[in-house]
């Protein structure tokens, strides 16, 4: 385990299968080269041997669950088309008409029964299969022996998520996650409904993104109003392929935070999201996690929802999973974020990010969407409506909330730094472990040597 220095213990260890500590991996002490952030040789590299050979998650199964449903999936240049067929399989196919080239759908997600090119008609079954070539009697026989298919790629589903990938000789899906596909398996993904999905195109290189948001060690500088309801000391496990996990707790003032023992507003917001009202609140801020939790179980226990295989860190903590090589998905038993970071081949200075939240809508009494979440007061947290993708340009303002545009500022800063030639190298602490894992698994995987530094 790697973890903030400031940390006796993982809560709980031991007690729970979900705690359970990861076995030490050390990723030695070596400079990762500032080159991968800006050099479009090495991106192109990353396009090859990376985004083309591994798993990439295209979206929740929630957009998935009828027949005819799909989503539109698009990284760098590529774009796919991922359906539920008839057969109830999950079908991925190049969102390219094979006649000439146009993209086939220009919806992010939706329902036909079979997919249309608009620029001349040919038509296209869930299977990618072509049932329709308009004025086919004028094609030369020798033509139409050529593929008339879309192009498909793999596509599997696990944990209420959809993955593709374009590489027929990977590993599978279930070997690729490992033990990460059982820590997502416990939050029931599926029964969540997007609720809301944002774009925003940033001034960072993928990675820069990816690094942001896989550690807690810059959450005083940029963070400091977090401090009054989470804790900056993380408990991080590592696991193999460059995946990755993080205990954030909520719930208690971070460890550099003043008060330490009274019920701050922040607090006083999360105890009542578990149900908890005063006078019942505890007199203590340093008891208010373990009221949260206990809160929680007792009012899923009266509204006939099943949370005993949570452990008590599941249902107070962030639980953050580092899906390699773009993807963490921040876990709450009511919620979870999906956060995509997709790669610029044109300008590696750039990135397109990706987010959605995930919510589970329980029809009962008193049971809501926690304060945390930051949604709109007017978004349908029921399913029944699938809210559209907001998308903001280079420059603008995301509008994401006030953590995310802290971060939004923080990456650009970063990305122009990372291109002076003073700048040797990331150099990486403890609290940063899972940037290093991240590093050394690209750095493996683009056959670059390390550099001890």
């Amino acid at each position: 385990m790697h973890y903030d220095p400031r940390v006796a213990a993982r809560d709980a260890a031991g007690t729970h299968e979900f705690d359970r500590e990861a076995p030490p991996v050390d990723n030695g002490t070596g400079i990762p080269c500032p080159q991968r952030f800006s050099d479009p040789a090495w991106a192109a590299a990353e396009w090859e041997k990376i985004f083309k050979k591994t798993w990439l998650l295209a979206g929740p199964t929630s957009d998935l669950r009828e027949a005819g449903d799909f989503l539109v999936y698009g990284i760098a240049h590529e774009s796919f088309i991922v359906v539920r067929g008839k057969d109830g399989r999950l079908h991925a196919h190049y969102n390219v008409c094979p006649h000439r080239g146009s993209r086939i759908v220009v919806s992010d997600v939706g329902s036909l029964d079979r997919f249309t090119c608009p620029f001349h008609g040919w038509a296209f079954e869930h299977d990618g299969r072509n049932s329709l070539l308009p004025d086919r009697e004028t094609f030369r026989p020798e033509v139409l022996r050529h593929d008339c298919n879309l192009a498909s790629v793999r596509c599997e589903e696990a944990a209420g998520l959809a993955f593709i990938c374009l590489n027929p000789a990977a590993p599978s899906l279930q070997d690729t996650l490992g033990p990460m596909l059982g820590f997502l398996d416990t939050y029931e993904l599926g029964k969540m409904n997007v609720v809301q999905h944002r774009r925003a195109d940033w001034s960072a290189n993928w990675k820069v993104g990816i690094d942001a948001f896989y550690e807690f060690y810059h959450q005083e500088a940029v963070h400091p109003q977090s401090l009054t309801m989470m804790d900056d000391r993380t408990p991080i496990d590592l696991y193999a392929g460059g995946m990755s996990r993080q205990f954030v707790p909520f719930g208690k003032p971070g460890s550099r935070y003043a008060d330490q023992s009274g019920i701050n507003p922040a607090l006083a917001a999360l105890l009542r999201d578990a149900g908890i009202e005063p006078p019942y609140f505890p007199n203590d801020a340093q008891s208010a996690r373990a009221a949260i939790a206990g809160g929680k179980r007792q009012r899923a226990a009266r509204m006939g929802i099943d949370y005993d295989h949570f452990s008590d860190a599941q249902l107070t903590d962030a639980v953050l999973l580092g899906l390699f090589p773009n993807v963490q998905i921040v876990c709450h038993p009511e919620a979870a974020f999906i956060h995509r970071f997709m790669p610029n081949l044109s300008d590696p200075n750039q990135t397109l990010y990706d987010t959605m939240i995930l919510y589970r809508h329980v029809d009962a009494p008193g049971y809501k969407a926690p304060a945390w979440m930051g949604l709109r007061e007017d978004a349908d947290l029921t399913g029944a409506t699938r809210p559209e993708v907001v998308h903001t340009g280079l420059g603008e303002r995301p509008g994401m909330g006030e953590l995310l545009e802290q971060d939004w500022e923080q990456t650009a800063r970063v990305q122009q730094g990372t291109r002076s030639e003073a700048f040797r190298g990331a150099l990486l602490s403890e609290q940063e472990a899972r940037l290093r894992h991240f590093h050394r698994e690209i750095d493996r995987r683009l056959g670059v040597a390390d550099n001890a530094g």
